[in-house]
């Protein structure tokens, strides 16, 4: 059997809307919109962002996405000031880790995405 892909749920906390804006915000372009749905891709990327708040299953929630060069990805995340603009925890620097460089990003909802660039 071969999977084509992978594209989870993502709960977006209370503001759904917020929650939107802070993904376009990521580099994340909207495919569909079905309303309480909503897809999300960049390159190979795609996710499902639901209206849907539950604080104990977002803040239990980690999504690792690959990146080209985590240095560029923070340096053009840094300017846009996300943490005052949503509300969420300040983006750290890119610390090394056993598998490679990441960036962590704790969304709306609570969910930590690991932006990863790998070693090689």
């Amino acid at each position: 059997m071969n999977y084509l892909s992978i594209e989870p749920f993502i709960p977006s906390g209370q503001d759904f809307d917020k929650s939107k804006q802070l993904f376009q915000e990521l580099g994340f372009e909207i495919e569909w919109d079905g309303g309480d749905l909503v897809g999300f891709r960049n390159g190979n990327c795609k996710f499902i962002l639901q209206q849907y708040d539950n604080k104990a299953f977002a803040e239990n929630l980690m999504v690792s996405v690959k990146v080209a060069d985590i240095n560029e990805f923070w340096k053009n995340i840094n300017k846009k000031n996300l943490s005052e603009k949503f509300d969420i925890p300040p983006v750290g620097q890119p610390v090394e880790q056993p598998y490679g460089k990441e960036v962590n990003i704790i969304d709306i909802a609570g969910v930590c995405w690991h932006f990863i660039e790998e070693l090689l």
